[in-house]
C-alpha cells in the first residue's frame, strides 16, 4: 500500500523538486544574481536580468536532475532517502525531467547575445561530464576550476558588460572552484574512498583536503590583493578591506569548524561555511571595483 502511494501523481511533485538539488542550486543562482547586479548596476535591464538568472537556474537544475540519473544505482545503496531510491521519481521520468530543463535553459539564452549562449554551453558540458564519471576521479577538481570561473564571465558578458577585468576573475574563481569541489567532497570522504571513487579529495585524504580548503581561499584572497596593490585592478577602499578582513573571520571559522565524515550535517556546516567565504570573497571584490 505503501509503494502505491508513493506513484500517485500527487507525491512525484515533492520528489522532482528534490531532484532539482533546491539548496546547491539555490547558491548558484544567487551567485549568478549578484554578479548579473553587479555587472548592470547601474543600467538595470529587468527583462534581461530576468532572463540572464533564470537561464542559469535551469541549468543548474538539469544537472543537479541527471547528476541523480546518473547515479541511481550507487544511491540504491548509500542515500536510500533520495527520490530516484525511494521510487518516487522513475529513472526515466528524471531524464526526460532534465533534458527538459536543458531546453528551457537554451530557449531562455536565445534572446540573449552568442557569447552567453557560448559560455553556457561549455558550463553545461562540463557539468554534465562531471556528471558522467568525472567525478568519481581526481579530474573532479579540475571541472570546478574550470566551471565556477564561468559563472562570473557569464554573468558579465549575459549582460553586455565585456571588460578586461573579468579576465582577472579567472585565476581567483579557479582557485575558489577547487575550494568548494573539496569542501563538497570531504563529507562523503569515507563512502567515496569505500566505493573506490577516486576523488580529488580521497586522493589527497582528509587531513590534506581540511588543509587545503582554507589555504585556497586565502591564495585567492592574496591574488585579489596583489590585483590590487600593483593597480592592476582599481577598488574602492572601504569595500575592499571590509572584504578582505570578513574573508580572513570566514577562512578563520573554516579551520576551526570541527567536521567528522560519518556526521553530515557537520559536513553540510562546513560546506555552507566555504560557500559564504568565496561568496564574500567574489561578490565583495566585484562590489569595491564597480563602485570606484
Amino acid at each position: 500500500m505503501g509503494a502505491l502511494k508513493q506513484r500517485q501523481p500527487g507525491s512525484k511533485i515533492p520528489g522532482f523538486f528534490l531532484l532539482c538539488h533546491p539548496g546547491p542550486v539555490l547558491l548558484h543562482t544567487l551567485a549568478v544574481s549578484i554578479f548579473a547586479l553587479l555587472a548592470a548596476w547601474p543600467h538595470l535591464v529587468w527583462g534581461t536580468l530576468f532572463l540572464v538568472i533564470a537561464a542559469h537556474c535551469a541549468m543548474q537544475c538539469s544537472i543537479a536532475v541527471l547528476n541523480d540519473y546518473c547515479d541511481r544505482e550507487l544511491d540504491m545503496v548509500s542515500k536510500r532517502d533520495k527520490p530516484l531510491a525511494r521510487g518516487i521519481v522513475s529513472p526515466r521520468e528524471a531524464l526526460i525531467f532534465g533534458w527538459l530543463w536543458i531546453v528551457l535553459m537554451y530557449l531562455l539564452l536565445l534572446p540573449l547575445n552568442w557569447l552567453a549562449i557560448l559560455i553556457s554551453t561549455l558550463y553545461l558540458i562540463l557539468g554534465q561530464g562531471y556528471n558522467l564519471g568525472l567525478k568519481s576521479t581526481p579530474w573532479s577538481g579540475i571541472v570546478f576550476a574550470l566551471a565556477i570561473p564561468l559563472i562570473p564571465v557569464y554573468a558579465f558578458v549575459a549582460v553586455g558588460h565585456i571588460s578586461p577585468f573579468i579576465f582577472c576573475l579567472i585565476p581567483v574563481a579557479a582557485l575558489l572552484g577547487v575550494a568548494l569541489n573539496l569542501a563538497n567532497s570531504l563529507p562523503d570522504l569515507a563512502e567515496d574512498a569505500a566505493n573506490q571513487a577516486h576523488t580529488l579529495a580521497v586522493a589527497l585524504g582528509e587531513q590534506r583536503t581540511r588543509l587545503l580548503c582554507p589555504l585556497l581561499i586565502f591564495l585567492a584572497a592574496l591574488l585579489v590583493a596583489i590585483f590590487t596593490l600593483t593597480n592592476v585592478v582599481f577598488v574602492q577602499p572601504l569595500i575592499f578591506w571590509l572584504t578582505s578582513g570578513l574573508v580572513l573571520i570566514g577562512i578563520g571559522l573554516i579551520i576551526f569548524q570541527p567536521v567528522h565524515t560519518g556526521m553530515p550535517q557537520a559536513g553540510k556546516r562546513y560546506f555552507l561555511l566555504v560557500v559564504g567565504t568565496c561568496l564574500v570573497l567574489a561578490s565583495g571584490w566585484l562590489a569595491s571595483t564597480l563602485l570606484v
